[in-house]
This record gives structure tokens, C-alpha cells and sequence, in this order.
């Protein structure tokens, strides 16, 4: 079965796509072997990144920036990250319902996922659906994060180039912004650019940015668009294929991959020895025991979760031989 949709998959078909990002989401026990049977097939597409604070107009954006990619004659693949709804643990519609005109179109691929309260809003599964529109060949893939905790910074886990969101209503706040969103953009786009302010906005970045540059080379825009118009959208767009160009040219897009990987494989690893350790707490023995006798005030934390490490945890390495003759 697995097989069959994986090379349904391969061949563009769209409904395999939905099944298979839907066994992703669910952390199906047949993801990894999902994901390494598809691994040849990726790295082609380009994953930008649509991030801000709520209100900034990032559905609709992304709604008018996918518009302007399917005039160049690319395909497109959407991923939305809603918070989880509280009543019904799905995503909530509301990206889907404003992207609506998409839907006639199969070059172009639509996907609410919930974030289920992870830290910084970012569905777990959100990597392994990237990684499926890549392999179903979509050209550029557009992730748009909820905006909420840390959800700015974790877009970066994805994105080759993350693009930041804000309105001229922000400008009194840009001082108290989280650094972390700040520092993640490799654009910034001032939406709804027609309402009062936008041009203090554009000022207030442009001084914030001509401090420094994050990234050697790169001198970080400041586009303003109307997204509800399409005004600046096209010029969006462009500066994406610029950043686009600079990274490839400089040799920073694969870097940038290579420490995605290596994040990736760190963020799994800790997600399987969580569930390990959680399970063997919650069930009976000698670590359950311990576990009650925490509730109970009896063991301090920090000391019962030495003694778990010492259980459950891989062996000690080895000193090195510089170690040793250090000591």
C-alpha cells in the first residue's frame, strides 16, 4: 500500500500527495520509511518561508505571491500552519478558505496543518510535508507559520529564504519585536502599505538593518506591498529570486541545508527518546517508581533525572586520547 502511493507520489498524483502529508501529520509508524524511500527524489524545490505577527495579512500574501509564481509557469505547493483548533484538534480553515482560487488548479497544492501546541507553533510534521511536495515536484513551496510563540524563528527548520511580514501598526513595537524574528529575515515585506505609517516603518527597518549584516553579502530589502491589490507582490517575488541567486552563488543554500539536516536528525532524536523515557515513567518499575517519588517531594528533579539518564541513556563515550592527556 505504502509503496503504491509513494510511486503514485512520484507521478504527480495529487491524491496520494493528500494521503501521504496526512500519514505524516498522524506520525504514522511508516514515516520513516516514507521519508528515505522518497529522500533521492528531493532538493529540487525551493521552500520560502511567510512569517509575522497576527494581523499582518500573511494568507492573502501568500494567496497573491503564489499567483505571481503560477504566471512564471511554476508550481506551487502551500503549507499553512493553523494553531490547533480546541474543539475539534484539526487545523482551522481559515488559510484554506482565503486561498480558495487555487483550487481549480493542480499545478498548485493546498495544506492546513495544525500546529497541536507545539513549542513555537510549527507542526511537527511540517519537514516530512515539505519534503513530499518536493518529491511530487512542486517548484517553489511556500510555508506560512501561525505567528505565534516561537513559530518566526522555527520557519527557518524549512525555509531556504524566510521572509518577515509586518504593518505600519508595528512600528511603535519593532523596538520590543522578539530579536529572534528580526533575525530570521532574510526580507521583510511592509503589507497593507497604503494605510498610515507604512512609510515610518520602512525607515524604522531600514535604520534596524543598516547596523549589520546577519549574512556577509546579503543586504536585507524592505518591500512594501498590498496584498489585497497585488500591489508589490511581483517585486516580492523578485527579491525572493534574488536571495534565491545570492545563496546558490555563494555556496550558502547547501550550507544552509546541511545544518537543516543536522537539526532535523537532533529534533527527531530528541522526539524518540522523549516518548522512550516517558513510556518507561509511566509504566511500572523501578523508573515509574521514581517518578512518583518526585510527585511526591521526596526526590529533588534535577537528581531523578540524572538517575533516568544514567538508565536509559547511550553508554558514556570514551575520553580522547587529548582528553586524557589533558587530565
Amino acid at each position: 500500500m505504502l509503496q503504491e502511493l509513494i510511486q503514485r507520489l512520484l507521478a504527480g498524483d495529487r491524491h496520494a500527495l493528500s494521503q501521504l502529508v496526512s500519514l505524516v501529520e498522524r506520525q504514522d509508524m511508516q514515516v520513516p520509511e516514507l521519508l528515505q524511500a522518497i529522500a533521492p527524489h528531493t532538493g529540487r524545490s525551493y521552500c520560502v518561508g511567510v512569517t509575522g505577527p497576527p494581523g499582518s495579512g500573511k494568507s492573502t500574501l501568500v494567496d497573491a505571491l503564489a499567483h505571481v509564481i503560477r504566471q512564471e509557469g511554476l508550481s506551487v505547493g502551500i503549507l499553512a500552519v493553523d494553531p490547533t483548533s480546541p474543539y475539534t484538534g484539526g487545523a482551522v480553515l481559515g488559510d484554506r478558505i482565503r486561498m480558495q482560487r487555487h483550487y481549480l488548479d493542480h499545478s498548485v497544492f493546498i495544506r492546513s496543518m495544525a500546529s497541536r501546541g507545539s513549542r513555537g507553533g510549527i507542526a511537527a510534521a511540517l519537514l516530512g510535508a515539505v519534503r513530499l511536495l518536493d518529491a511530487a515536484g512542486k517548484d517553489i513551496v511556500l510555508v506560512e507559520t501561525a505567528g505565534v510563540g516561537q513559530g518566526e524563528i522555527d520557519v527557518t527548520a524549512v525555509a531556504d529564504t524566510v521572509v518577515v511580514v509586518l504593518v505600519p501598526e508595528a512600528g511603535d513595537a519593532i523596538q520590543t519585536m522578539k530579536a529572534g524574528i528580526m533575525e530570521a529575515a532574510d526580507i521583510f515585506i511592509v503589507n497593507k502599505a497604503d494605510r498610515e505609517g507604512a512609510a515610518a516603518m520602512v525607515n524604522a527597518l531600514k535604520g534596524m538593518l543598516s547596523l549589520g549584516q546577519r549574512v556577509p553579502g546579503w543586504k536585507v530589502p524592505v518591500v512594501t506591498t498590498q496584498a489585497q491589490t497585488g500591489n508589490g507582490v511581483p517585486e516580492m517575488y523578485d527579491v525572493i529570486q534574488q536571495h534565491r541567486q545570492f545563496l546558490v552563488s555563494s555556496s550558502q543554500l547547501e550550507r544552509r541545508r546541511i545544518e537543516r539536516r543536522r537539526l532535523a536528525f537532533l529534533s527527531h532524536l530528541e522526539g524518540a527518546l522523549h516518548s522512550r523515557i516517558e513510556g518507561l515513567l509511566q509504566g511500572e518499575g523501578e523508573l515509574a517508581d521514581l517518578a512518583k517519588a518526585v510527585e511526591r517531594g521526596e526526590v529533588e528533579p534535577i537528581t531523578a533525572a540524572e538517575k533516568v539518564v544514567a538508565r536509559v541513556a547511550l553508554p558514556t563515550l570514551s575520553p580522547s586520547p587529548a582528553q586524557e592527556q589533558a587530565e
